[in-house]
């Protein structure tokens, strides 16, 4: 078993929009999202975030990639991690920007638009949406319910073809895959 299959992942999808929101006005922003590269090296040494991301951009056969609003490269809203499983993507971490977090967060969606996004290129990989994380326990209904993830084991969890599909159309209307495949 590979390091990180066994980190449980403890993150909320507060709302599923077509992008990021606003959580004042209600203002949709576009994002992009943006692998992460040795010039970010710095700025994740420095991020005061929950999970050490300068740790994990070091692990091998993991990629992280971040959420970004369009034209505003410099800000990032949220980050995940994940690795190629040949069949799957297996993320590993996630989680929103501090700024983005408790009640006062200033914008709703981040989770989902990353989680969107692995299910999205594991369509382009040819895995047909699949993605796998592990969760904690407490927060396995609530995938169910807003991911549409079914339970593999006790506490590992699996967003198949249909219901990555959906979150793909939400966040990247524009995608087009194989429809053969659903």
């Amino acid at each position: 078993m590979q390091r990180g299959h066994n980190r449980r992942l403890d993150f909320e999808v507060d709302k599923l929009t077509n992008s990021i929101e606003n959580t004042l006005t209600g203002e949709n922003v576009e994002t992009e999202i943006v692998r992460l590269r040795l010039e970010d090296e710095t700025i994740l040494r420095e991020l005061k975030w929950q999970f050490n991301w300068y740790k994990e951009f070091h692990e091998p056969n993991t990629e992280i990639h971040a959420l970004i609003a369009k034209g505003n490269p410099s800000v990032w809203h949220g980050l995940v991690s994940a690795s190629d499983e040949r069949d799957h993507l297996f993320m590993h971490l996630i989680e929103s920007a501090p700024f983005n977090k408790g009640r006062d967060k200033l914008f709703d969606g981040v989770m989902g638009n990353l989680v969107a996004f692995l299910c999205m290129a594991s369509f382009e990989k040819g895995y047909w949406g699949n993605v796998v994380f592990d969760a904690k326990t407490r927060l396995i209904e609530h995938y169910e319910k807003t991911l549409g993830a079914q339970r593999i084991t006790s506490s590992r969890m699996f967003i198949g073809t249909q219901e990555a599909h959906q979150l793909v159309k939400q966040y990247f209307p524009n995608f087009e895959h194989d429809r053969n495949r659903l």
